[in-house]
């Protein structure tokens, strides 16, 4: 809560954006351009987005998206993106963040929504409000002057074709909706997001060309696309230009290994630069050398379960499980307690017991293992999970998996 009573926290109001907005970005340190600024109002949630004062002086913003999210079994969850999350400078350690987190999960939970994203810039703030880092991305240069790829059968059935970003974006779209219930993580995008993907102001490119977007054909329906940048450069050796790529999805392995091999044989191009990739990307086992990608792993999306019970009962487990959690939750106690957990791959159901407790745990362990990219047993062996009823660890922990790495494709 607030230690200083003078600060007020109010929803915002929209004459206010434009200080909000302000007040956000000096946080950030950064400088936006103009079209920045328009999208961000844009997708902005008023409703959902608050403001702390101190008398008439902004000192604090947060806000909330209103998603869907892929979970384990392939439902679609409401989610609360939390984001625009600042403190001014000049107000820290005054409780105003832990005020404005206390509102916010509240009012998710009102809105009757069982999950809380966000992707962190300081990781470190967010474990204490209930967070745990639930999905991982991978990020990669690779030499495609020293590799070769693999490729499936019908690779050659693909066509590709150069296309202007906006032109094909309605059909792009479809192929990225019809992927997100296939991964865990993955969000349903809303009303007026599609837009987010074409934003391409020059200041943003790093000197590179505008988006480009080549998509892939089967059957004359598009099955898959890459959006991506080119920057010409020069060696000693020659043409040494760099592909960026910005986001590629695919229907099927045949259409998204044409993309790769497209994006690997780009005239003038040695470097393919990937960034925020699923950890399980299908480019790691195409390519001849994995060595030459140099892929290294990131954290992306902190995971919060607002309501245990609606959040474990919405997904599916790979295995039948029936396992009592004994939950700390100290910043939403309403979580807190024993909850008997029964469920396998047709559904499940989480609900209060008085039943003696089978593992221990915070909310945050949960968060990070929901959608099934860590483990149980990892936790556990660092010391965050305990282990109450010998054979109940390694139980959930299997159940809890998902076959695909859970990925968060773009942020908010």
């Amino acid at each position: 809560m607030v230690t200083d009573p003078a600060i007020e926290l109010k929803a915002l109001r929209p004459e206010e954006w434009d200080g909000w907005w302000e007040h956000l970005l000096r946080a950030f340190g950064g400088v936006a351009a103009p079209e920045e600024r328009e999208l961000d109002r844009s997708v902005t949630e008023f409703e959902r987005s608050l403001a702390a004062w101190d008398g008439d002086t902004l000192v604090g913003t947060a806000g909330a998206f209103s998603f869907r999210m892929t979970v384990p079994g392939g439902a679609s969850v409401p989610t609360a993106g939390v984001t625009m999350v600042s403190v001014a400078g000049t107000h820290r350690r005054r409780g105003v963040l832990t005020s404005m987190m206390r509102r916010q999960l509240d009012e998710v939970r009102a809105l009757g929504e069982p999950l809380a994203a966000l992707t962190a810039s300081e990781p470190a703030i967010y474990g204490r409000f209930g967070y745990g880092a639930a999905t991982f991305q991978l990020q990669a240069d690779i030499d495609t002057s020293r590799v070769t790829l693999a490729f499936p059968a019908g690779t050659e059935d693909v066509r590709l074709r150069y296309a202007a970003p906006a032109e094909v974006l309605a059909a792009c779209e479809a192929v990225y909706a019809a992927l997100v219930p296939r991964r865990p993580g993955m969000l349903a995008r809303q009303p007026g997001w599609e837009q987010t993907v074409l934003f391409d102001p020059e200041s943003r490119r790093g000197g590179a060309s505008a988006l480009q977007c080549v998509v892939a054909e089967r059957e004359g329906e598009v099955a898959g696309y890459a959006r991506f940048r080119t920057k010409l450069g020069w060696g000693p050796g020659g043409h040494d230009g760099t592909v960026t790529l910005e986001a590629l999805a695919a229907l099927d392995p045949a259409t998204e290994a044409a993309l790769w091999r497209f994006l690997c044989g780009i005239d003038l191009m040695t470097t393919l630069t990937v960034q925020k990739r699923p950890v399980d990307d299908a480019w790691q086992y195409l390519v001849s050398d994995i060595r030459r990608g140099r892929p290294a792993l990131g954290d992306s999306c902190y995971l919060r379960l607002v309501d245990v019970g609606a959040a474990l009962s919405a997904r599916t487990y790979q295995a039948p499980v029936d396992v009592v959690f004994e939950v700390a939750d100290a910043f939403c106690p309403w979580n807190a307690g024993r909850w008997r957990l029964t469920g396998d791959s047709k559904g499940a159901s989480c609900e209060r017991t008085p039943d003696a407790a089978d593992l221990s745990l915070s909310v945050r362990e949960l968060g990070a293992s929901y959608l099934g990219g860590v483990s149980l047993l990892s936790l556990a062996a660092a010391g965050r999970v305990r282990e109450l009823r010998p054979g109940a660890l390694a139980e959930a922990s299997v159940a809890f998996g998902s076959p695909v790495a859970p990925w968060l494709p773009h942020g908010f």
